[in-house]
């Protein structure tokens, strides 16, 4: 096994699955079988999830919202999809907690580090909600933060392409896909992978960061295995 204790970074566009907004409950559940593959191989997986598939904090800032309100909106965001996540897991029968950055006690734990790796040691998946609890900071943000705190091994970021390319290969057939690059050469070449904060916290904690397809089924487990799937960023 490649990876011991792993976070996950979803953002929250990918629990539209074929819908224009909201959540799709059989995109949620594909989800949960995959994280449940790599929980039976005994990985600690710690998630942080993204909320735009209901409310961005900076689109409704740039319709004149203001920016920290809109971002607690995003936040609150987060924490629904963290729900809807939890859900889907202990359907799974995956024990699974939702901790969140701000205090919402009725629906989940307040975010302590040693109890979150107290759950994981247990076999339990811990959700991150809320982000980093402060506005002008994205979940990517967030999602490097707790990767340190809770020393994972590695970021695996599960998005809808299989890698890093050189240019989107959505909209260039001629993409070049690169199978690893260190943290400088993404500098230098102008990629976009996470946010700026977020990349400068892995890059000085040398926290590794893997890329990959999310939505193809049994990727998640490989990634995990250590086989060449995606990108590594080193």
């Amino acid at each position: 096994m490649a990876y011991k204790r792993i976070l996950l970074k979803l953002s929250g566009e990918a629990l539209l699955g074929d819908r224009d907004h909201g959540i799709d409950p059989k995109r949620l559940a594909e989800y949960a079988q995959d994280i449940k593959t790599i929980i039976d191989k005994n990985v600690q997986v710690a998630i942080v999830i993204g909320g735009g598939n209901i409310f961005r904090g900076v689109a409704g800032a740039s319709n004149g919202m203001d920016r920290v309100q809109a971002d607690y909106m995003g936040m609150l965001a987060t924490v629904i999809n963290g729900l809807a996540l939890q859900s889907a897991l202990e359907d799974a029968d995956i024990p699974t907690r939702l901790q969140t950055a701000i205090k919402i006690e009725a629906v989940a734990e307040p975010y302590i580090k040693r109890k979150a790796m107290r759950h994981l040691e247990k076999g339990r998946v811990v959700i991150f909600g809320a982000g980093t609890g402060n506005p002008f900071f994205t979940t990517d943000s967030a999602a490097a933060l707790r990767a340190i705190e809770i020393e994972a091994d590695v970021i695996l970021k599960g998005t809808r392409v299989d890698g890093i390319y050189n240019v989107d290969p959505e909209k260039n057939k001629d993409a070049i896909k690169f199978d690893e690059i260190s943290f400088a050469d993404v500098l230098s070449k102008g990629l976009k992978i996470m946010d700026t904060t977020a990349f400068t916290l892995s890059q000085e904690n040398n926290l590794p960061i893997i890329v990959f397809d999310m939505n193809k089924p049994g990727n998640l487990l490989k990634v995990v295995l250590g086989e060449n799937i995606g990108t590594l960023v080193k």
